[in-house]
């Protein structure tokens, strides 16, 4: 080992998110790796590859680029990129179910990750509960001893801002020999590391946090056992749920402020989330960064900052909430969340109308708060002047 071996550094995850799996290219010596917008390769000769690509739906430059990126960021060994993040669910599920087995998800998750296990796998025999993943007692009871495959796990949780103890969950999935999949979207790993605490798989949806600028649509895996993510593997190239080439260099581009900008996202979020406690019109606030949630404690010990999502809830029900939903200006009422603008959501009609008459329905007195990268205070006097406008 040389001297400078010697005292080399393990990278740090900001120097990870700008460095991993980006070399230059050795042709140019571009510092940023080139966007191989193709669709096939010139092979050597038959059935030897240049590089071992040989057609971009199993395997391109620059998606490459954006896997290797993304196992780096998880501390995962293998990271799969997808045209979204429900084609990312799709292909786990896909990889680990047959007909007849089961799921046990969290009582609040995205209404489109519930959609796709109970009504599209649902179709295929898959059955599913539902149940309140802070009661470590009710998850084991709701696990079917050989019939159970993966306990889906998502913390914080979209919209209530649920926080589940993902190390409890795997010990107890592992003990049934079930597979635990922590969806990371919220807290992104520049803040919560799911593997880390014995998770088996990790999801995102990159378009959020990971790509960060509301421009491209994206999901990813990262998983550590070998066999599970060959299964994957295949799987994202026998059906071709793919990212494209532009895609995945525009959320490589994106990851490489996420540190900077999931800083600025919590400090936001915290700044509004104490500004709102108390308001007269708000019953309450929903944000793992205040001391009276539920889940403080554990977000402190799993999380290294309490992310930039929060959602409130009006003691004027249904007709305060879309009131103050239609009557905010910078944050503008979209679906989707994690971009550098901040946006209001009414899960109840939007992201979550899915799951209306389920177990998994959203108070209709509820909005989600995407909070961006602004000034704070002028998302403060914009939250204030739409409040004071009913």
């Amino acid at each position: 080992m040389t001297k400078d071996e010697s005292m080399a550094r393990t990278p740090q995850f900001d120097t990870i998110a700008i460095h991993a799996g980006q070399e230059f290219d050795p042709t140019t010596g571009a510092v940023i790796p080139p966007i191989y917008q193709t669709s096939t390769y010139v092979q050597e000769s038959i059935g030897h590859l240049r590089g071992g690509y040989e057609y971009s739906r199993g395997g391109n430059p620059t998606r490459t680029v954006l896997e290797t990126l993304l196992a780096a960021l998880e501390g995962g060994k293998h990271g799969l990129s997808f045209a979204s993040g429900l084609a990312a669910e799709d292909t786990i599920l896909r990889a680990l179910l047959a007909p007849g087995d089961h799921v046990v998800l969290g009582n609040d998750v995205y209404g489109g990750t519930h959609r796709l296990i109970n009504r599209v796998h649902g179709a295929w025999g898959i059955r599913n509960s539902t149940v309140e993943m802070s009661d470590l007692a009710a998850v084991e009871e709701a696990i079917i001893p050989g019939g159970t495959k993966v306990l889906w796990v998502e913390t914080p949780s979209n919209p209530m801002m649920k926080v589940s103890d993902i190390a409890a969950l795997a010990e107890i999935g592992h003990r049934y020999g079930v597979t635990v999949i922590v969806d990371n979207t919220f807290a992104s790993p520049a803040l919560q590391h799911p593997l880390d605490f014995g998770a088996d798989v990790v999801v995102h949806s990159t378009t959020k946090y990971l790509g960060g600028h509301s421009d491209v649509l994206g999901g990813a895996l990262i998983i550590n056992d070998d066999e599970l993510a060959e299964k994957a593997q295949f799987l994202q190239f026998a059906a071709g749920p793919v990212s494209a080439p532009m895609d995945a260099w525009l959320t490589v581009r994106g990851i490489k402020t996420l540190s900077v900008r999931m800083d600025r996202h919590c400090s936001n979020a915290q700044a509004i989330a104490e500004h709102l406690q108390g308001h007269p019109a708000i019953d309450r606030v929903y944000y793992p960064g205040l001391p009276s949630h539920p889940g403080h404690e554990l977000a402190k010990k799993q999380m290294s900052g309490f992310g930039g999502m929060l959602s409130i809830s009006f003691i004027g029900g249904a007709a305060a909430a879309r009131s103050f939903a239609e009557s905010t200006h910078l944050f503008q009422l979209a679906e989707s969340l994690g971009g550098v603008e901040s946006l209001v959501n009414y899960p109840s009609e939007m992201t979550h109308a899915s799951v209306r008459g389920t177990e998994l329905e959203v108070p209709d007195n509820i909005i989600r708060l995407s909070v961006g990268i602004e000034d704070v205070a002028d998302l403060i006097d914009d939250i204030d002047r739409a409040l004071a406008a009913h």
